[in-house]
C-alpha cells in the first residue's frame, strides 16, 4: 500500500461573476494585470556550464543523482550547519521571484533571515545538487518554479529529499498537541521510494502543503523516488530545537556522506542564531 497521499481543494466557482467584472475591465486595467503576471514570473538563473537556457533545457539537462531540497528558515539552516561549507559546495543557480510576501536577494551573501532560493552543486561530485529555499513561492508560482528547476535535470536516476517545517496547530491527531513532545519529524514518500525512513510516516488524515507538497507531488507524477521530512515545531521563527530535530537525517543514505565535522557544525548553528538575533534587533 503507498504511504503517498495528497488533497487536491477545488476553489469556489465565480461563474457569472468574473464576465461582468470582465465587461467593466478597461485598457489600462487589462495592461496592468499583464505586468502584475509578467512581475510573478519566476527566474531560474543557473550558472552551471552543463545547464542550457530555458529554450534548449530539454536538449542538455543536467545530470543528478541526488537532489536534496530545504523549504523554510529552519530547514536551511540545518544544511547550512551540517552539511554547506564553502570548501565541498559552491553556488550554481539561483531562483529570483516577486509576490505580495517576499522578493528574493540578488546576492549570495545572505543573512538567515532573508528570503533566497540558491543553489548549490557538490565540488567532488557534480551530480549532487542542493537548494535552499527559506522564500515563500506562492501558489500560483508553484508549477512554475517546479517545471523551471526539474525542468534541466535529468530524471533518470534521480533521488530527491525535502525538508520543512509546520506548525504544530496543523499536525491532526486524537491526542492532545499540547502533550506531543514538539518538535518532532514526520515522513511522507513517494511509492518509488524504497529506502528505510528516519522518522514515523505521516498518519491520516494529515496533509502537506505549499512547495513541499507540490515537489513531492511532482516527484510522484514522474515516478521519481522522493521523502519528505516534515518538522512539526510550536516556534516559527529561527530556533536550535527546531533546527536540531532534522538531525536523525544525518545518518540517512542521502546525507551520511556529505556530514561535516559535527564540531564545526555546532559552531556555525550558533554563528547562524547569533546573526539572526542582531539582524532582528536592528528592526525592533
Amino acid at each position: 500500500m503507498a504511504t503517498f497521499f495528497g488533497e487536491v481543494v477545488v476553489a469556489t466557482s465565480r461563474a457569472g461573476v468574473d464576465d461582468e467584472e470582465s465587461a467593466e475591465e478597461t485598457l489600462e486595467d487589462r495592461e496592468i494585470r499583464r505586468e502584475l503576471e509578467k512581475k510573478r514570473e519566476i527566474d531560474v538563473v543557473w550558472t552551471l556550464k552543463a545547464a542550457a537556457p530555458a529554450e534548449s533545457a530539454a536538449d542538455e539537462p543536467i545530470s543528478c543523482s541526488k537532489f536534496i531540497v530545504a523549504i523554510g528558515h529552519n530547514a536551511a539552516a540545518f544544511l547550512s550547519s551540517f552539511i554547506l561549507d564553502s570548501v565541498c559546495w559552491e553556488v550554481v543557480g539561483a531562483v529570483k521571484l516577486w509576490n505580495e510576501w517576499c522578493r528574493t536577494s540578488n546576492t549570495t551573501n545572505i543573512l538567515p533571515t532573508d528570503s533566497f532560493c540558491l543553489f548549490y552543486q557538490l565540488i567532488s561530485d557534480p551530480t549532487v545538487l542542493l537548494c535552499q529555499c527559506s522564500c515563500y513561492v506562492a501558489e500560483d508560482q508553484q508549477f512554475q518554479w517546479l517545471e523551471k528547476v526539474f525542468g534541466c535535470m535529468r530524471k533518470e536516476g534521480l533521488q530527491v529529499t525535502i525538508l520543512s517545517t509546520c506548525p504544530l496547530a496543523d499536525y491532526k491527531t486524537q491526542e492532545s498537541t499540547l502533550t506531543l513532545p514538539s518538535p518532532f519529524l514526520k515522513a511522507l514518500k513517494t511509492k518509488e521510494f524504497k529506502e528505510p525512513v528516519c522518522c514515523p510516516l505521516l498518519e491520516q488524515p494529515n496533509i502537506v502543503r505549499d512547495l513541499p507538497a507540490a515537489v513531492l507531488s511532482y516527484c510522484q507524477v514522474w515516478q521519481i523516488p522522493a521523502v519528505l521530512y516534515q518538522c512539526y515545531t510550536d516556534v516559527i521563527k529561527l530556533d536550535t530545537v527546531t533546527i536540531e530535530a532534522f538531525k536523525p537525517l544525518l545518518s540517512s543514505k542521502i546525507l551520511k556522506g556529505l556530514v561535516k565535522d559535527i564540531s564545526e557544525s555546532t559552531k556555525i548553528l550558533k554563528k547562524l542564531l547569533t546573526t539572526n538575533e542582531t539582524h532582528n534587533n536592528i528592526y525592533i
